[in-house]
């Protein structure tokens, strides 16, 4: 005879709200193991259970072995349970509990003959009693890699931010610049590459992807401007290609934002700050739904904090999850957005020193002065979601997303001045000023399924998923003349239509108590279709239409595989490995050509550590990489936009640390370095340190973010408070021809106070006021005027960073669900 004791303390629910623990419905006792001899003492396993949102248990992992036959029994047992889910309101949560199990000896007794009556049948065993303890937030999948980190926003959105896009920062090793104004997508430094505005870096909104083909500024651009920051919940961020999910542009890895509004009711917000800018944002929870359900508007609009810099935009997100049965629910989102802005572009730091540029001559001036002040862009988007979830039997799982997109931009740069126009005999240069179009749709289908299979009394998580897109865009590039801004050349005008099938298969077990492997493959295909609008209108033949039509396939598979080592009950090894692709650029292929696809190969190992999972928690992870891609891409002035260099190979690590206290103090520091060259002609593949070092990638970066948060009594009046502080070191960055960039470093500052319903904050970004560099150069330009000689010496150039910024902000929280009776 055994009695099972089971004490759950929850390891994931949100501590903001009121969370109700999960009810058991169904708790069979285990089974006591019929090949052990006699119990003298009694014998504990404890188990780690996932609980899913329909009460099932999902997933049972061992941490602490009471002998292989009484593991088995415990974990068979477990199977079998039911809940009622936990809740947070009435939104039922996924979380992780420990539950012991205590096997006990039966009670010995004289063994005496005597005449006793037929026994009655022994009563049928009660479900046992559960005591909860709510800590933690909501459980995360397992990680695919030291460097994959599930990052909850939580306290950590009170260190200041201008975009959804500056919450990348809280993953080691990004950075951030901009050279092309409030509004333009930022170029991201993730894991030792340049990844542009998107193409090494696969970029999602709650599944769909933000990455576009064959954008006239880049092959896969994506502009997360238009997120509103209020209402990311969380976001995960993939470093490198180690996750079967992970598709196209996951070179350098994968970054999904997660959507959600914990609070419920009404905020409004309000600011205004230096430069005129000034900021208006209304998010809206209703009571009665989940953070599932919300609507949210954003306007800005401001200066700039130099000429040509002004910008204005506006965006709305909606979104609201509908139950259709106790197994199945649907989320409805749509999102709209537009914008204008100006920009500064790039100067010569030459001009600068010697005050030659059209400011003021004093130093500011001149620093965050321009040349030509016909640059800028505008950008519209509309968008929508549709995804259906169901569960299945035996904790099975199946989601079916739909998705379709309408985007236009249009941006203007130049970047070289006077230097690449080749005009007609006689007549002067007319500017290098480009014009670089997109105009297109994008439809698609995702999907994937859980079938939750049990192998050996122990559940078995694996998951086939799919991807269809198909993408039908107009891109082009155009040069402007210097004077009225009229296109006088075209560079290229392409009609593109790409479709990508892709469907993969993870999963993952544990063949033994302390191992766990997961593993998987992916494959993807493309098919270009591009008609060419920009050709001869005559050859050595003759005169010929000004069109062509080109039709070309790729096919990729990638293998990704991991192994997790439990050193002990809180550090782990965690090795990985995988290959991922980056598709080709439509507009470069040929005719029925097998479309090359830039290939990456790399491999992780480090180690992680937690301590605790409640409101106090400890979490620290460092890893060393290496990883090598067959096509790389590096930034050319002459076209404004990445051209291709061949093989490049990385080698780096990193080292992060969280720590939160209660909800109080919340931390996060990242430390990470990152060497990227070009390997020299016919190296070996494992001599990662070798070769001439690429441009523009810093080789250090650290980041710091903390938020502490209080109350206060005034006037006998409870009153919250928090200041929070964002710090981001930069290295020196290579740059061509063996020069440096200066380093960086800045500091950003924000408190708020809040009394009731309202709440006053007041940020500074750029504390110290620095005069840094956000995008810095090296190459051949000429600014001097049309008819200046050009000079074949290079020199650096580099767009102006934001001086100190500060802004004042006025909430109102509008608690509905306060003011119901």
């Amino acid at each position: 005879m055994f009695i099972p004791t089971l004490v759950l303390w929850l390891l994931s629910a949100s501590p903001e709200a009121p969370v109700t623990p999960p009810v058991p419905v169904e708790a069979p006792p285990p089974v006591m193991p019929a090949d052990v001899p006699p119990l003298t003492e009694a014998v504990r396993v404890l188990l780690r259970l996932t609980i899913d949102s329909g009460g099932e248990v999902s997933q049972v992992e061992v941490q602490e072995s009471g002998g292989t036959a009484f593991d088995r029994a415990a974990m068979a047992a477990a199977l079998r349970w039911r809940f009622e889910p936990a809740r947070q309101g009435e939104e039922p949560l996924e979380v992780r509990v420990d539950v012991p199990v205590m096997f006990e000896p039966v009670a010995s007794s004289p063994v005496v003959e005597v005449e006793v009556e037929e026994p009655a049948p022994p009563p049928k065993p009660e479900p046992p009693a559960f005591s909860t303890t709510v800590r933690g937030q909501s459980a995360a999948p397992p990680p695919v890699a030291v460097g994959d980190f599930h990052i909850t926003v939580g306290q950590l959105a009170d260190v200041p931010r201008n975009s959804a896009t500056d919450l990348m920062l809280l993953a080691p090793g990004v950075m951030l610049a901009n050279h092309g104004g409030e509004g333009h997508a930022e170029t991201v430094y993730l894991r030792g590459f340049d990844a542009g505005e998107g193409k090494d870096v696969e970029i999602r909104l709650d599944g769909v992807p933000l990455n576009e083909v064959s954008n006239a500024h880049g092959h896969g651009y994506a502009d997360t401007y238009f997120i509103i920051p209020e209402l990311v919940q969380s976001l995960r961020v993939t470093e490198g290609p180690y996750d079967p999910s992970q598709g196209d542009f996951g070179v350098a890895g994968t970054v999904e934002y997660q959507l959600g509004l914990e609070q419920r009711g009404i905020t409004a917000s309000a600011s205004y700050g230096s430069f005129a800018s000034r900021r208006l944002s209304l998010v809206w929870g209703p009571p009665e739904s989940t953070a599932a359900t919300f609507v949210g508007v954003l306007l800005r609009q401001g200066h700039g904090f130099g000429p040509n810099r002004a910008y204005a935009n506006a965006g709305l997100m909606a979104q609201t999850e509908l139950r259709l049965g106790p197994e199945t629910k649907l989320r409805l989102f749509g999102a709209s957005y537009g914008a204008r802005y100006g920009s500064a572009g790039v100067v010569r730091e030459t001009d600068v020193v010697d005050a030659r540029l059209p400011c003021e001559p004093d130093a500011d001036s001149q620093f965050f002065c321009l040349y030509d002040p016909n640059q800028g862009g505008a950008s519209q988007r509309y968008m929508a979601s549709v995804e259906l979830t169901s569960r299945l039997e035996r904790g099975g799982r199946f989601v079916q997303q739909a998705f379709a997109i309408a985007r236009q931009m249009r941006s203007r740069e130049n970047f070289t001045g006077f230097l690449q126009d080749t005009p007609p005999i006689g007549e002067a240069q007319r500017g290098d000023n480009t014009e670089q179009s997109y105009q297109g749709t994008t439809v698609g289908l995702r999907g994937r399924y859980t079938p939750g299979l049990t192998w050996w009394g122990q559940p078995q998580p694996v998951e086939l998923g799919y991807v269809a897109r198909y993408d039908n865009v107009h891109t082009r590039a155009r040069r402007l003349r210097d004077k009225g801004g009229a296109p006088y050349a075209t560079v290229f005008d392409n009609q593109v239509r790409v479709t990508n099938l892709g469907a993969y298969l993870s999963l993952r077990g544990a063949p033994l108590e302390w191992l766990t492997l997961r593993g998987g493959v992916r494959v993807d295909t493309f098919l270009f279709g591009v008609e060419d609008l920009n050709r001869p209108a005559e050859d050595r033949q003759g005169a010929r239409i000004p069109e062509e039509s080109v039709e070309a396939y790729g096919f990729f598979a990638s293998p990704r595989a991991s192994a997790e080592v439990r050193l002990t009950p809180r550090l782990t090894w965690l090795t990985s490995a995988g290959l991922g692709a980056r598709s080709s650029d439509a507009a470069g292929l040929s005719d029925a050509e097998f479309a090359p696809y830039a290939r990456v190969t790399s491999g992780e190992t480090g180690l992680g550590w937690r301590w605790g999972d409640g409101p106090s928690s400890l979490e620290l992870r460092s890893a060393v990489f290496a990883t090598r891609v067959s096509q790389d891409l590096v930034f050319s002035e002459t076209t404004g936009r990445n051209q291709p260099i061949g093989p490049s190979q990385r080698l780096g690590a990193f080292g992060s640390a969280r720590f939160q206290w209660e909800q109080h103090l919340d931390v996060q520091a990242s430390l990470a370095w990152a060497r990227a060259t070009q390997p020299l002609p016919g190296a070996s593949s494992w001599r990662l340190w070798d070769g001439a070092v690429l441009p523009y990638i810093p080789q250090v970066l650290g980041r710091v973010d903390a938020s502490w948060r209080g109350t206060a009594t005034v006037a006998r009046q409870p009153v919250g408070w928090s200041v929070a502080l964002g710090h981001s070191a930069i290295g020196p960055k290579p740059l061509p021809l063996d020069r440096y960039s200066e380093s960086i470093f800045l500091f950003d500052v924000a408190a708020r106070a809040r009394w009731r319903a309202v709440e006053l904050g007041l940020s500074v970004e750029n504390l110290l006021d620095a005069r840094w560099r956000e995008s810095e150069f090296n190459y051949v330009s000429n600014f001097r005027g049309p008819d200046a000689p050009a000079s074949l010496l290079a020199t650096r150039h580099f767009s102006a960073g934001a001086p100190r910024t500060v802004r004042g902000t006025l909430t109102v929280y509008l608690d509905l669900q306060e003011d119901r009776p």
